[in-house]
């Protein structure tokens, strides 16, 4: 039999980069453009070892639940991924289940590497072009994407370079009438020869702001509203009935856990399409959600960019676009590569069609960048 990679111990390497002129709205919370700003930003390296000396590494701050989770994964074999995920998704139950995501992804990396073979080939996918949405940063007040002229001229400038969608972050503090003139305004720009897309975040105030915005999206023909109002996006009453007065269809479930909640969305009629989200349920756990989509006529669509997410679109029918984002006409916006030395995200990263393609490399298929991230180390700790 042959030998099999069991888990030994559990890496993190902490280090800071920097955005060039971004900053953060209102509440703090959205970053935003605003000129000659820096925003000091941490990320952390993972690295589950296995006793054969493979590796699993993706860019994760540590989950907090890890000390809940290491004494029971250290010592399993790393092959065993199914039987983790069920184990970890009982465990965390009442913790939200947050841990997950980062653990499994780990292992699928380990477990290409072991194979010698990119996880999408594990998937059973196939290369294959990957259409993007420029997805844009939260509207600002500071000269950048500041009024709906701006986002007409950014969404007709990222047409020409091949982006075949669009996605609309709007303002915050539910700002409804500019929301509305910036639907208007895009989509009378570029309407019919992209698709187009809302996604204000939550930050809509009421239920009746919602359907105001949703009407805008229905004359101009978008493509989804994502998560629009205060409910947090998790509300399946709230959204049924939204979706039984607007004809826009919703791109719900960002907001919620696991599979069978995502499901049960979906059969409440909340949701037209469903939301993966990788960061949070892992590969394991976003293709159960997909095969489950797939098998109620409906596609999914994965939340955020990032090599997980191209294997997993890679090995699927039923998704659309890839999410580049947070993009920006004047600065690099919210995407950064410097921990990589082999991939790339941003504006200028898809190719004349706007598409992007899943690493071909084992595992992941991406190598770090350990010159920079240990010249910009601020932490380090194991757990063994």
């Amino acid at each position: 039999m042959a030998e099999k990679p069991i888990i030994t111990k559990f890496e993190f390497t902490e280090f800071e980069y920097t955005l060039q002129d971004m900053t953060r709205d209102y509440n703090g919370f959205n970053l935003v453009y605003e000129k000659g700003s820096t925003l000091t930003m941490k990320q952390s390296v993972m690295q589950v070892h296995t006793s054969m000396g493979i590796t699993g590494e993706l860019l994760s701050a540590m989950p907090h639940t890890l000390p809940i989770l290491a004494p029971y994964l250290i010592g399993k074999n790393a092959l065993e991924r199914e039987r983790i995920y069920q184990d970890t998704k009982r465990a965390l139950r009442q913790q939200a289940r947050m841990g997950i995501a980062q653990v499994d992804i780990a292992l699928w990396d380990i477990a290409g590497k072991y194979y010698n073979a990119p996880i999408w080939e594990l998937l059973g996918g196939h290369i294959r072009p990957l259409p993007c949405y420029a997805s844009t940063p939260h509207g600002d007040h500071n000269g950048g994407l500041d009024c709906p002229e701006a986002y007409a001229d950014f969404a007709e400038q990222c047409l020409e370079m091949g982006y075949p969608a669009f996605k609309i972050h709007g303002w915050g503090q539910s700002l409804v009438d500019l929301e509305i003139a910036n639907i208007h305004a895009v989509g009378k720009r570029v309407g019919g020869k992209m698709d187009l897309m809302l996604d204000p975040a939550c930050e809509l105030e009421t239920f009746g702001d919602t359907v105001k915005v949703g009407w805008a999206c229905d004359e101009e023909r978008f493509f989804w509203l994502e998560d629009p109002y205060k409910d947090g996006g998790i509300s399946q009453f709230a959204h049924r009935k939204l979706r039984q007065i607007i004809k826009t269809p919703l791109l719900q479930t960002e907001h919620v856990r696991t599979l069978e909640p995502h499901v049960d969305f979906a059969l409440a009629d909340a949701t037209d399409y469903l939301r993966g989200d990788i960061g949070y349920d892992g590969i394991t756990g976003v293709m159960k959600l997909a095969h489950a989509a797939e098998g109620l006529g409906l596609d999914i669509e994965m939340h955020g960019p990032g090599p997980a997410q191209r294997h997993v679109m890679t090995s699927l029918r039923n998704t659309n676009y890839y999410e580049m984002g947070l993009v920006h006409p004047k600065c690099e916006g919210t995407v950064s590569n410097v921990a990589y030395t082999n991939y790339e995200d941003g504006l200028h990263a898809v190719d004349d069609k706007g598409c992007v393609y899943a690493p071909t490399g084992p595992g992941l298929g991406v190598e770090l960048n350990w010159d920079y991230i240990r010249a910009h180390q601020t932490g380090h700790f194991v757990i063994a």
